[in-house]
């Protein structure tokens, strides 16, 4: 951090010359780290990828995340809604129809963990060899 910038009121930002506000995910109290978690979480990341693909309704996230929770999966689009990363659309009709749709700052998101999941898929293999060694040397598996 540069020593133009001063520390802002809540711990873990900083607010810089330019008025501008920093994050450092690394500090206990600063607000991104909520974020980060709602977002490389398991159920975040698999929700995120999903509507990625397409805007959904409720159930057919759940049978595309397959093994959520209906209510993990809810409170998961809860969290990614209040970050500002998926809108929640309610029509209403009867029955109600709701669909969920990322918004850009979440198809943003979105592709970064795409990227991650493609390399992690690409890469199970090694993970699996690795995994057999590690047991091995240990007794364990």
């Amino acid at each position: 951090m540069a020593d133009s910038d001063r520390t802002a009121e809540s711990a873990g930002t900083t607010v810089k010359d330019d008025g501008r506000l920093a994050f450092d995910v690394f500090a206990r109290s600063c607000p991104s780290r909520g974020t980060l978690e709602h977002v490389t979480g398991r159920w975040g990341s698999l929700t995120l990828g999903a509507l990625y693909e397409d805007t959904l309704r409720f159930n057919a996230l759940r049978r595309r995340v397959d093994g959520v929770s209906e209510k993990m999966l809810s409170q998961t689009l809860h969290a990614l809604e209040r970050d500002g990363l998926v809108v929640r659309d309610a029509r209403p009709t009867n029955p109600p129809h709701v669909e969920y749709r990322l918004t850009p700052l979440g198809r943003e998101t979105a592709t970064r963990l795409l990227s991650l999941i493609a390399l992690v898929e690409g890469r199970m293999p090694e993970v699996l060899a690795a995994r057999e060694r590690y047991d091995a040397e240990r007794g364990t598996g």
